[in-house]
This record gives structure tokens, sequence and C-alpha cells, in this order.
């Protein structure tokens, strides 16, 4: 029995595929390797004080402990096609789990900020090979009638990771030295690679391809300096709005965006003429293909900046403590891990449409909710209203990158999990950029932290920020919707 064909209507009956045992297994060890790299990029950020203290920085240098994390997976994930063609599977999990645990292990022993960094930088390019590998598994070795379900699978490790660190750093500083949170993922790491070299297997043979150097550097350059661009254009708004010099961020950001913008300009001119092109970005033309990417690309910025919004709303404008303000993400978050694989079976039994649609027109519904009671919050409401969101977006996200993806003949297929995964990691690092820059906004002018003037400026930027959700999530519908449009009509 075909799968969906992507018209949104009934696949008819789903054949009785299983799921092989070593597939399971093999998801398990890549998806949990995954899981605990995205973990740790949110996890840093309630941590950030304690880091302060004991490091001796300020809060513009201790940012880096993230940003070179996102620099370091965003610059890894487009050379994931190259590896999934040029080398074993097994050979790159292994790889990955080694830059994993020898990142713990510098975290855990490292005492200075520069060495942090380092391990950061390794800890990134890990969690850069492991998350493309998880899905190209997935795509590459699932039965046909079961793709959807475990796509949403794979979608846990790509959205509740990201949303519950800041709850569990919350959890575990509050009762242990920080380096205790890379304690504890350590045996997980041990435990997966046993069963990665069990269960993993190569369905497909290694071919011959060439890592091109100039593309590389462009891509590195390009993803670098596009990152570097939004982190700093965001420092330089927050020092002009509360009176500091700002010209060398701004500096900072101009050049960065033009070192970005002209490198992925180049790496497009070259991937066109090269034989053998580190990523193959001919799936772009197709507009099917493009607007799927388009949402999947700023869908994320709600997604993943909501945890940022709701942790500092919750403590600058209601006066939570850290703890209680990291756990108001947490029943949207574990809501959206048990729901996501709920999204991939209604999408094998229904195709993409009416499920992807569905979801996104119910998740617009919690920032509005949010906006229209944004001075009026509570704990309770922040948290629920966000809950609506969270089912939401748990149910759909994942099935954008499958509806894309079964656009693209098969052979292209790590090309495009690249390019997606790539793309998420912007949203991403985009969304606490943006939403930490309207936040800051507001609150300028507005007294010290903790007097009624701050905590109604914090109200009225989480209002603003609520609208800015509310667009991009429209924009993001919009984008789906004529993608489908379009697809029908081919038919």
């Amino acid at each position: 029995m075909t799968p969906p064909s992507g018209d949104g209507g009934t696949a008819g009956a789903v054949s009785d595929e299983r799921i092989p045992r070593k597939l399971i297994g093999a998801i398990f060890a890549v998806g949990s390797l995954a899981f605990f790299g995205i973990l740790t990029e949110t996890v840093m950020t309630v941590l950030f004080p304690e880091l302060m203290r004991e490091l001796n920085v300020g809060t513009a240098t201790v940012q880096w402990i993230t940003t070179i994390y996102l620099l370091s997976v965003a610059v890894t994930m487009p050379i994931s096609s190259y590896l999934k063609r040029r080398f074993p599977l097994k050979a790159i999990f292994v790889a990955a789990v080694v830059l994993a645990v020898v990142g713990c292990v510098i975290m855990i022993f490292g005492h200075s900020f520069p060495v942090l960094i380092v391990a950061r930088i390794i800890q990134g390019v890990g969690s850069g090979v492991a998350t493309p590998l998880m899905i190209n598994i997935i795509l590459e070795q699932s039965p046909r009638t079961k793709i959807g379900r475990l796509m949403g699978v794979g979608s846990l490790v790509i959205t509740v990771a990201p949303a519950i660190g800041p709850t569990v750093g919350g959890a575990i500083s509050s009762v242990l030295p920080w380096r205790a949170i890379f304690v504890l993922i350590l045996p997980v790491m041990v435990v997966s690679l046993i069963v990665g070299l069990l269960c993993i297997e190569q369905k497909t043979p290694t071919q011959f391809a060439q890592l091109n150097p100039l593309q590389f550097l462009a891509i590195v350059l390009g993803l670098a300096g596009l990152i570097m661009a939004l982190n700093q254009a965001g420092v330089a708004i927050s020092e002009a709005v509360n009176g500091a010099p700002f010209a060398q961020s701004a500096g900072i950001a101009g050049a960065s965006l033009a070192i970005g913008v002209l490198s992925l300009l180049f790496f497009g001119y070259s991937s066109r003429r090269s034989f053998s092109p580190l990523i193959r970005l001919g799936i772009l033309r197709d507009p099917v293909v493009l607007l799927h990417l388009l949402a999947y690309a700023i869908l994320p910025v709600v997604g993943i900046g909501f945890g940022y919004v709701i942790t500092n709303l919750a403590q600058l404008s209601l006066g939570t403590s850290a703890f209680l303000a990291g756990a108001l993400v947490l029943p949207g978050a574990l809501i959206g891990a048990f729901f996501a694989p709920v999204g991939g079976v209604l999408y094998d039994r229904f195709g993409p449409t009416r499920p992807i649609l569905s979801a996104f027109a119910v998740a617009i519904i919690g920032p509005v909710l949010l906006l229209v009671f944004s001075m009026r919050l509570t704990p309770a409401t922040l948290a629920g209203f966000y809950f609506i969101f969270g089912l939401s977006y748990a149910l759909g996200y994942s099935n954008i990158m499958t509806s894309a993806l079964s656009a693209i003949p098969a052979q292209f297929t790590p090309d495009g999990n690249a390019i997606f995964n790539t793309m998420l990691q912007f949203g991403g690092a985009a969304g606490t950029t943006l939403f930490s820059t309207i936040l800051t906004i507001a609150q300028a002018g507005a007294g010290g932290e903790g007097t009624p003037a701050f905590a109604h400026a914090t109200a009225v930027g989480g209002a603003w920020t609520f609208a800015a959700m509310i667009l991009i999530c429209l924009a993001a519908f919009v984008a789906l919707a004529f993608a489908f449009r379009i697809r029908a009509r081919r038919r």
C-alpha cells in the first residue's frame, strides 16, 4: 500500500507493515544522543547567572556559551548530506558519540571560560552530526506506511528538548552543582553507543563524494555570519535603548550580515556549477518544497522562543521563582512529546494537508489568548495558553518536513534533510534574539528590576511579543496553504 500522496485525502487502508526492532533501537540510540545534545542548548541559558559569578564574566560574554554552540551546530548540519553519502552510518554515529563524550568531560573538568567555549564547540559539532543522522535513518529505513509516526518520534528530539531545557536546568541546578548535568548525561551516551552499534544497519551503499573546501568555507562563513549578525543586532539594540554605546555591536552586526549573505550567494553560485556539490540545492526550485521550508524555518522562532518568553515573563513580570518559571513550560512540552507521534499517525492516515493546517489553525489560538490577556496574566493562564500552542505545534511541526521531502526524489532526501535542519537552527536562534530584543525595548527606562514599573513594562513587552508570534504563525499557515494548493493543482 502506498503512503499518502500529499493530497490531504484519505490514504486508504493502512498495510500491516511492522517496524523492525533494530530500527527502533537505531532511532533510540541516535535520537537520545541528539536529544541530550539539543537539551544542553537551552539548559545553559538558565545557568548564566551562576556562570557569570563563577567565571567572572559579564552578560555579553557569557551568552557565547549558547551562541558558539548554535554556530557549531549550524555549520555542521550542511555537511550531513556529504557524510551520509561518503561514510557508513555506524562510523558517523560513533564520531558523534565521541564528540559528545569529549565535550561533556571538558565541561565537567573545565574551569575557565575559553575551555568551556571549546567544549561547547565540540558538543555543537556532535549534535550537528547526530540530528540529521537520526532523520536520515527514519526516512531511509522506515516502512512507507509508518514514516509519519516515526518522524513524529524524531520530532520529540527537535521540539521537546529545547522546550524542557529551562525546567531541567533549573531543577538540577537548585539541588546540585551545574556540572552535574553533564555527569548525568555521560551514562546515557554509553548506553546509546552500545545500542547503536548493535542496531544501526547500512541499507544503502556509500558512494564517492568530494568535500569541496571552498564550498565548505563558504557555508561556514555564511551561516556563522548570519547567526553572528542576529546576535550582535540584538546586542546593539539592547545597548541603544539602555543609553549605552552601540556603534561597535552595530558595526559587527552589519559586517557579519554582509559576510554571511555574500558567502551564501557564492555557495549557491558554486553549487550550481559543481559536479559534487556539498548540498544539492536544486530541490529548492520546486515552490512546494520552498514554501514548506519557509514555514519550517519561521515556526521555531515561536516554538523555541516561547521557552525564553515564558520564563522571563514569569520571573520579571509575575514575580515567580526561577524554578516555577521553568516549570510553566513543562506541561506544554510534555504533552507535545506525547502527541508528536500522534501527529505522524494522522499524517499516515489522512495525508499532510488536513493534519498540518488544522494543527496550526489551533496553534495560533495560544498566542492570541496570551495577547488578549497579556496585562492580566497569571502563572496558571500563562502555562495554560502555552499548553494550547505546544500541543498543536507538536501535532503538526514534524509533518512539514515529511510532507516536503515526500515531494523530492529519494536520492536527494539527505540534501533536503540538511537544508531543513539547518533552517531549524536559524529559527531557534532568531526567536531568542527577536523576543529578547522586544522585551529589552519595552523595559528601557522603566527603572530597576523588581519595581512595579519594570514589571508593567515587561508585561507590555510580552504583549508585543505575542503579537509578533501571531504574525509569524499566520505567515507560516499561509505558506503551507499555498504549498498544498500548488500540489493539488498539479494533480
